[in-house]
This record gives structure tokens, sequence and C-alpha cells, in this order.
């Protein structure tokens, strides 16, 4: 289970997050709507460790954490980017198998392994050797997934992830992410389509929360 407790957030002078508490039970969906400028993206990166919230504390199975800390082995937080954030230079393969051995200095042959595991799952192990700009919107949303699930998150955040897609892809990710939770992922994701996040969602919270 992830509990926030108490957390603030100001820029520059102007409140986004004011003591803002949930808890985010193990293996399920917390969907994060509103619309966009409502401050739910910033709580997403101060869950992820993008953002350093101003106070509040984050718990991770009764116990604190600091998100910030992406290099330590027991990271508990993975993110799959609005924009993919794909390197254009490697290939689908080395996307993913880049971060576990230069951050944690992981095994290349173990990480590959996993890495064409996760990517035959998600449907794209005819894909591995192809280059991002070789691929539909759809399957580089997949490959971002495939990319946080190699560092072994526990749990694994979204921002927006239908905003750069088609609206007929809408489907694909939201059954990716239901197959994410069956096999045990704790999920959060933060958008803007209420509709997606009814699909998918355990829990909704109405980012007009954050300023309570």
């Amino acid at each position: 289970m992830l509990e926030i407790k108490n957390l603030t957030k100001q820029f520059d002078g102007q409140m986004i997050i004011n003591d803002f508490s949930m808890i985010v039970p193990d293996q399920s969906i917390t969907a994060i709507v509103g619309p966009s400028g409502a401050g739910k993206t910033t709580l997403l990166r101060c869950i992820t460790g993008l953002v350093k919230p101003d106070s509040g504390q984050f718990l991770w199975q009764n116990q604190i954490f600091d998100p910030t800390d992406h290099h330590s082995q027991n990271a508990i937080i993975g993110s799959v980017f609005q924009d993919f954030q794909l390197f254009p230079n490697l290939t689908v393969l080395k996307n993913i198998t880049l971060a576990p051995t230069l951050v944690h200095h992981e095994s290349l042959e173990l990480v590959t392994q996993k890495a064409e595991r996760l990517l035959i799952r998600l449907g794209l192990g005819e894909q591995k050797n192809l280059y991002p700009y070789q691929l539909s919107g759809g399957q580089k949303q997949r490959v971002a997934i495939v990319r946080a699930l190699a560092m072994n998150p526990k749990i694994l955040c979204y921002d927006e992830p239908t905003s750069a897609l088609d609206p007929g892809l809408r489907d694909e990710v939201a059954d990716v992410i239901l197959d994410l939770q069956t096999s045990g992922m704790t999920q959060i994701v933060v958008t803007h389509d209420i509709d997606f996040a009814q699909k998918i969602a355990n829990k909704m919270i109405q980012v007009t929360a954050l300023k309570r």
C-alpha cells in the first residue's frame, strides 16, 4: 500500500497542492482525473520524484521512502511519460535494457532476457530490433511501459497515457493496464479522459481535492 500524507506544493507563491493525503491499495488502479492545469500532473511528478514537495510524507507498506531516490536498487515508483521519451537512436530492446544496466548495474544478459519476455507479453516481440520512428503510437506507449517495468517498480505511474494516441488505441492501452493489474501491479493514472478512467480504475480522485 502506498500512502501519501499531508502533501503540499507551491510554485511562485501559488498553492498547487494543499495538505493532500491519499491511499493507493496494493494491486489497484487509481485514476487522478481533471482538466489540464488543475494540479494532477504536479501530484504525479511529486509521487514519481521528479518534483520535490514542500512538505509531506510518502510511505510504502508503512515504511517512509523518498521518491527522488531513483538510484536505489529498491526504487518504488516507475514512470510512463506522456511523450514516451524513447531514445530515437536506440532500438526498442536497447531502450529497455539501458537503465537497468547503467543504474542498477544488472547483468545485460539477464536484463535482455527479461526485456524480451516483457515485449512478448505486450505483443512486441517482433519489434525488439526496430527504432522508435518505425513504431506506431500504441507500440511506443507499450515500449515505454516495458521500459518502466524493466526497472522492477512496485508502483507504475502514467501521465496522460492516451493523450498522444488516436481514439481507437485507447482500448489497447486500457487492456495493457488491466492486464498488468491481474499480475499484481499497483498503478496510478493521471488523465483528463474520464471515460478512460472509468474503464480502468478501481478508485477515482477528482483534482479539486488537491486544493482542499
